[in-house]
């Protein structure tokens, strides 16, 4: 392996599971120990954070049993380092994903801006649903 190349570095990985609000807490802990670790930004971890918090909270507000988990872990991509988290539940999942993405759409009369903020707020985002449950991927770089 090249010193330089850090695709081939094992990432450092923490699973947390979502199912109180305490747990928002540890997710916003474990998000920025690894975001300081992967050198981003005071705001790029800013940003980060808020995501993560937001796709924790849908976890406990629209996931069955209002349980999930989190899967956070450094990525390497080249010379770039970054944090990738990935929020799964076994909830209802998202019927029309292209619309819950629209800033103002809400299920529950909230204002709707949260999945596409945190989509805004993250340099990736993937979302997958099922009626078998819903997984997001957020990834944020350092520059």
């Amino acid at each position: 392996m090249a010193a330089a190349d850090l695709t081939e570095t094992a990432p450092a990985a923490v699973t947390i599971t979502i199912a109180a609000e305490a747990d928002l807490i540890r997710v916003r802990q474990a998000l920025r120990a690894e975001a300081q670790r992967s050198g981003l930004g005071l705001v790029d971890q800013t940003k980060l954070i808020t995501a993560g918090s937001e796709l924790a909270r849908n976890i406990l507000t629209y996931a069955t049993a209002s349980r999930g988990t989190v899967l956070v872990e450094q990525v390497g991509a080249g010379q770039r380092l970054g944090v990738r988290a990935t929020f799964r539940d076994s909830g209802p999942g998202i019927a029309d994903i292209g619309a819950a993405l629209t800033d103002g759409f809400s299920t529950t009369g909230s204002l709707g801006l949260g999945l596409p903020g945190a989509g805004r707020l993250a340099d990736e985002m993937t979302v997958d649903s099922a009626s078998s449950g819903t997984t997001v991927v957020i990834t944020k770089w350092a520059r």
